[in-house]
């Protein structure tokens, strides 16, 4: 079987691994020009179910040693005084197994796994698909064309494969009322280890460390209307215009904001389709069922809806009229659970008030007095994205353990 996918971060790489591995013949086409790795992108939590699959790729001791190294977090507020906490206790609720890393070195780690074993074409979208008894006729933005068994859309929140078979993005795309930004500065604060988070009213900046020497990347979180994706001018307008009168060190991030070759600023946004399979097509995970990004542990769900997919097929015999319906049942919970926690992750990282931002500091304060049972109880946002992950059935791989 020939299997397409459209996206090469995260969801495409792992489920172009598993099939490899079951016997197909699997091509990726990527939209950028080259993959996008190193400190691109922001930190991506991968928790518990996930973890265990990148670990069954034999993947985990790369992911270990690329993880992010934060010992402290320090929450900022203006005009009061400021509360540091380890982060080993901030993060105590977040799953037993945990491995945050910058999502441009997960790209990098799941692309070299794979490289030697699938087709890989950077700089390519589809721009056409027909179904038909015999396959799928693809066809691409270079002008070529090509036929397949079966075509997977992991092409992300603005998913160029969901447009051609499900429609506008409009339709399926729901907004949650924020935007992220995020981009690389400088340390001229010498971070050291440290994340720092200046939280105000319906605005939070942070700023945590990255693997470059004399590199830090800041993240900008934000209430307002929803940004236009597709315009960078007009996103760094909108950025200046939400961090007027900030103090701290907003005022010289933004002097960077210029410069910076890997800005991106986007809503926050929740993907939600009724049904992300349509006859010998599917979607994985952002552009099929994506919770919203930085609020919602979209690159686990990714990772293990990729692994579920791959395991689908393979217990069907490869019939996608089985393996398909099977994949969407077995990721209903955790899909359903991720756009409940969404919304309320949000709501945590933005304050709407200035009591808000009080409690927050309070609830830093408090925790370190707390034994580690209550620790872990109020720092898991009431189970949270890991826990949405653990009912999802990982059945052990059908196939040989290398490509």
């Amino acid at each position: 079987m020939h299997v397409l996918i459209c996206g090469a971060s995260v969801a495409g790489p792992v489920l172009a691994y598993w099939l490899r591995r079951n016997g197909h013949r699997v091509t990726v086409v990527e939209r950028t020009p080259e993959l996008r790795v190193g400190d691109g992108g922001q930190a991506v939590d991968i928790l518990g179910p996930a973890v265990e699959v990148i670990d069954r790729m034999g993947l985990l001791p790369q992911l270990e040693a690329a993880r992010t190294s934060t010992d402290t977090m320090t929450l900022i507020r203006p005009g009061r005084p400021d509360v540091t906490i380890e982060a080993a206790q901030l993060l105590a609720g977040v799953s037993d197994r945990h491995v945050e890393i910058m999502r441009g070195d997960l790209a990098k780690i799941l692309y070299e796994a794979t490289r030697e074993h699938v087709t890989y074409t950077f700089g390519t979208t589809i721009e056409g698909l027909r179904e038909h008894d015999g396959g799928v006729d693809a066809t691409f933005s270079d002008g070529t064309r090509g036929t397949y068994d079966l075509v997977v859309g992991a092409d992300g929140l603005h998913s160029g494969v969901r447009r051609l078979v499900f429609g506008p993005e409009e339709a399926y795309s729901h907004f949650l009322g924020g935007g992220l930004a995020v981009f690389s500065v400088p340390d001229f604060v010498g971070l050291a280890g440290r994340v720092l988070g200046y939280h105000t009213v319906d605005r939070a900046v942070a700023l945590y460390p990255t693997r470059t020497p004399g590199r830090v990347r800041v993240v900008i979180l934000f209430r307002g209307p929803r940004p236009d994706h597709r315009d960078p001018a007009a996103q760094r307008r909108l950025l200046r215009e939400v961090c007027a009168g900030l103090g701290w060190q907003v005022p010289r991030l933004l002097e960077h904001l210029d410069a910076a070759d890997d800005f991106y600023l986007d809503g926050i946004s929740q993907i939600r389709l009724p049904s992300w399979s349509r006859g010998r097509v599917t979607l994985a995970g952002d552009a099929g069922y994506g919770p919203g990004p930085a609020v919602g542990g979209g690159s686990s769900l990714a990772v293990v809806g990729a692994y579920v997919l791959a395991s689908e097929l393979a217990a069907a015999g490869d019939d996608h009229a089985v393996a398909f319906p099977a994949y969407e049942r077995a990721m209903a919970d955790a899909v359903a659970a991720s756009r409940t926690i969404g919304p309320s992750v949000l709501a945590t990282l933005i304050p709407r008030s200035e009591l808000q931002v009080w409690t927050m500091a309070q609830a830093m304060r408090l925790l370190p007095r707390l034994p580690g049972f209550l620790q872990r109880k109020l720092t898991s946002f009431g189970g949270g994205p890991a826990a949405m992950l653990n009912g999802v059935d990982l059945r052990p791989p059908v196939a040989p353990a290398t490509l």
